[in-house]
């Protein structure tokens, strides 16, 4: 198993202009003429400083879609602006648009503008096999669901080390703990199965990842992260009201399925 990639930024300022970016709806406001301004900026500097980020990261050469990122971040904000994250120095993001036999988790310091992890993770068994086309939020689906999640407190369970995860998106994810969706590391989830038949494992419905980085990860994304799963799917595109909330749209336009 190839050991997760860490890289610093470059650039000096790179952390600066993120977490301004981050945080700029908790900034003071301009009264009078100035308010259009202000109105505007936001969007603006968002899409600008986070597509600083994923450059200097290198996020496109590794997979990750700047949809996913774009995606990602607004609704990272959208968590941070309503109080519901405690861990908001990283995001997870999974694309999903991604087949299983390429990295497509990632996990960013968001503080830093460093990439923590990137690593395989699995989809749910009735999604598809080498691709997830199709998703659920329904009991006994064994399909993904796609969507923003907050994620909860560890455990120990018949994976070992797991993570609960809450879904935040109503009819989309949020039967997750019903459906008893958690982050946890399984033995199907490696560069060999890769090899012998071409994609990894599929869960009932859980993101797997590998045994090697699982507590890692899971200890870094714990107690509050933001967790966005991700496809260009046209139904949770449209369905999402978080992608939908005014001034927080940064994502650009690209086409979805």
């Amino acid at each position: 198993m190839r050991i997760p990639i860490r890289k610093k930024v470059k650039f000096l300022l790179l952390p600066v202009f993120f977490f301004t970016f981050l945080f700029a709806d908790h900034v003071s406001s301009f009264t009078g003429p100035a308010r259009a301004i202000k109105k505007a900026r936001p969007a603006i500097n968002a899409a600008a400083s986070a597509m600083i980020v994923y450059d200097s990261l290198q996020l496109g050469g590794l997979g990750l879609s700047e949809k996913a990122f774009t995606y990602g971040i607004q609704g990272f904000q959208y968590l941070l602006d309503h109080g519901r994250l405690k861990n908001d120095s990283v995001i997870a993001i999974v694309d999903f648009s991604l087949p299983s036999n390429q990295k497509r988790l990632f996990v960013i310091d968001v503080k830093n503008a460093r990439l923590l992890f990137n690593t395989l993770v699995s989809h749910g068994r009735n999604s598809g096999k080498l691709n997830a086309t199709s998703f659920s939020n329904k009991l006994n689906s064994y399909k993904t669901s796609l969507g923003f999640y907050v994620t909860d407190n560890t455990y120990m369970g018949e994976h070992g080390l797991s993570l609960r995860l809450k879904g935040t998106e109503k009819g989309i994810n949020d039967n997750a703990l019903n459906r008893a969706i958690v982050m946890h590391g399984a033995d199907y989830v490696n560069d060999e199965l890769i090899d012998s038949q071409g994609y990894i494992g599929r869960s009932l419905g859980c993101p797997a990842i590998p045994l090697s980085v699982h507590r890692e990860v899971i200890n870094a994304i714990s107690d509050g992260a933001c967790l966005f799963l991700y496809s260009a799917n046209k139904n949770y595109i449209t369905r999402s009201k978080i992608l939908k909330q005014p001034g927080h749209n940064i994502a650009m336009s690209t086409p979805v399925m």
